[in-house]
C-alpha cells in the first residue's frame, strides 16, 4: 500500500510540474501546513487553541484564494469606483500567475480542516497519504472534489487491479473523450466567432452560440470529469460522480443538483447549511438571503470578474420561486416507459434549461457590458434572419450526444447502458465512437474549467 501511495504521489506531482511547475513546491507547501494542522487539531483539549489553528488553516486557503485569483480584481474594482468620479486616485495591479487548480485543492484541505474541528473525521498520521488526498493527479487541475472522509479510506488501504473495474474506467475515458474532443472542441468553432463578433451577427446566430456555448460548457467539464473518473477506477479508486444529466433536469435546484455535484454538495455542507441556521429566524426570507449568498460565492469562485458575480446571483434568485413554494428539496421523476411521459416534463425541462443557457452568456462574457451587449442584440428583428451557417456533421453529433445522454441517463454516465447489449452492438459502438473521435476531433482547446 505505501509503495502504491508513493508512486500515486511521485506520479502526481510529475503530472501538475508538467502542467505547470513554477507552483509544484506552493502545493507541497499546502499540503505540509495542512497535514500539521490537522494533526495538532485533533490533538488540542484546549478550544481557543484550537479555534486558532483552525483559522490559521482558513486563512492559508482563503487567503490564498484572494491572493492568487482575487487580487487584482478587487485592485480594479477600487480604480474602477473613483473612475466613475473623474479621480485620478489609481492603485497599482500586480503581475499574478494562477496556480493550476487552485480553488480546487483548497476546497479540499478545507473541508478537511473543518470536518476534523467538527469530530466527522480524524487527522490521518500518514503524510503520504495526505500529500495524496490534496495532490491526486486525475482531479488536481478540475475536480471532482472529493471529501477526506470518502478518499483518505481509499489511500489507507491496498489496492488489486480489478478487471471490471478497469474495463468499466476504459469505457467512461472513451465517453469523456467523446465529449470533449468531438463535442465541445467543435462546438468551440462555432461559438467563439459569434461571441468575438456578435455586434455585427444577426439575432439568430447570436441565440445559436447562447446554445452551442452551453453544451460546449457541459460536454467540457463533464468529459474531464468522465475521464477523471474512468483513471481513478484504472488506479482502484472510486472518486465523486459529478455530473448526473443536468440538462434533463426539471427544476433550477434538480439541475443543481445534478450539475458539478462535488461543488455543489460542498457549498451546501459548508456555506448554506451554516448560513440557513444562522438565518432560520427569518423563514422563507432567511433561506432565501442564504440560498443567494451561497450562490454569489459559488459564482466568485469560477473567477474574478463581475459577470461570474452575476452568474452566481441570477442562480440564486432562481431558486426563489421553489423556495416560496415549498418545493426546493422536492425532485420530479421522469417515467421510464416513455421519451417524454408528459408534455409537462418536458416543459419543465425547457423551463429549467432555457434560464441556465442565458447565465451561461455571462460565464462566457469577459466584461458584463459585453454580456448585457450579447442579451441586447438576441431581441432584434433580425431574430428571423438566417443564421451562422453550421457544419452538418457538427448538428449531428450535438442530436446524437444527447440522445445517448437520454436513453442512459439512468446510469452512472451515458453508455453505460451499452453494457446490456450484444458484443456485437458494443463493438460496433465504440468503434464509431473512436472513428469519431480520429475524423472529428477539432482544434486542441483547453478545458475550461482548467481556469479556475
Amino acid at each position: 500500500m505505501k509503495f502504491q501511495n508513493i508512486f500515486i504521489l511521485v506520479g502526481s506531482y510529475f503530472f501538475y510540474a508538467w502542467a505547470d511547475w513554477r507552483f509544484l513546491f506552493f502545493l507541497i507547501g499546502v499540503s505540509a501546513l495542512n497535514y500539521f494542522l490537522g494533526i495538532y487539531i485533533e490533538k488540542s483539549e484546549n478550544q481557543k487553541v484550537k479555534k486558532t489553528l483552525v483559522y490559521l488553516g482558513l486563512i492559508q486557503g482563503i487567503g490564498g484564494l484572494i491572493y492568487f485569483k482575487y487580487f487584482n480584481f478587487f485592485i480594479s474594482s477600487i480604480n474602477d469606483f473613483f473612475g466613475m468620479f473623474h479621480s485620478y486616485f489609481s492603485i497599482q495591479t500586480l503581475n499574478i500567475i494562477i496556480p493550476l487548480g487552485i480553488s480546487f485543492f483548497t476546497f479540499r484541505t478545507l473541508s478537511y480542516i473543518l470536518d476534523i474541528e467538527k469530530g466527522k473525521i480524524k487527522a490521518t498520521t500518514d503524510w503520504i497519504v495526505f500529500f495524496n488526498y490534496v495532490a491526486f493527479f486525475p482531479s488536481l487541475l478540475s475536480g471532482p472534489i472529493d471529501k477526506a472522509r470518502t478518499f483518505i479510506p481509499q489511500l489507507e488501504k491496498s489496492r488489486s487491479f480489478d478487471f471490471d473495474s478497469a474495463s468499466d474506467g476504459l469505457k467512461q475515458i472513451l465517453w469523456g473523450l467523446f465529449k470533449k474532443l468531438v463535442i465541445a472542441n467543435n462546438c468551440a468553432t462555432i461559438v467563439n466567432p459569434i461571441f468575438n463578433n456578435y455586434q455585427n451577427l444577426p439575432s439568430s446566430s447570436l441565440w445559436i452560440g447562447m446554445v452551442l456555448y452551453s453544451v460546449q460548457v457541459y460536454a467540457d467539464f463533464s468529459g474531464y470529469s468522465d475521464m477523471a473518473i474512468g483513471v481513478s477506477k484504472l488506479l482502484g479508486f472510486q472518486v465523486s460522480k459529478n455530473f448526473d444529466f443536468p440538462f434533463f433536469a426539471q427544476s433550477i435546484p434538480e439541475y443543481w443538483r445534478k450539475w458539478h455535484i462535488s461543488l455543489t454538495s460542498w457549498l451546501t455542507e459548508y456555506v448554506f447549511t451554516p448560513l440557513s441556521i444562522q438565518f432560520r429566524d427569518y423563514d422563507k426570507l432567511g433561506l432565501i438571503i442564504a440560498i443567494v449568498i451561497n450562490f454569489v460565492i459559488c459564482g466568485i469562485w469560477h473567477g474574478a470578474n463581475w459577470t461570474y458575480v452575476l452568474f452566481g446571483l441570477f442562480h440564486g434568485l432562481f431558486f426563489i420561486p421553489s423556495i416560496l413554494n415549498g418545493t426546493m428539496n422536492k425532485k420530479k421523476k421522469i417515467i421510464k416507459a416513455s421519451i417524454f411521459s408528459t408534455l409537462k416534463q418536458l416543459f419543465n425541462i425547457l423551463g429549467t434549461l432555457i434560464p441556465v443557457m442565458f447565465t451561461f452568456v455571462l460565464f462566457k462574457s469577459d466584461t458584463v457590458s459585453k454580456a448585457f451587449g450579447y442579451y441586447g442584440k438576441m431581441f432584434t428583428k433580425s431574430l428571423f434572419s438566417v443564421p451562422t451557417a453550421l457544419p452538418f456533421y457538427i448538428v449531428l453529433m450535438v442530436i446524437f450526444f444527447f440522445a445517448i445522454e437520454w436513453f442512459g441517463k439512468n446510469n452512472d454516465y451515458a453508455i453505460k447502458r451499452i453494457f446490456s447489449y450484444s458484443i456485437l452492438v458494443r463493438s460496433m459502438f465504440y468503434f464509431f465512437l473512436i472513428t469519431a473521435i480520429f475524423i472529428f476531433s477539432a482544434k486542441e482547446q483547453q478545458f475550461i474549467y482548467f481556469q479556475f
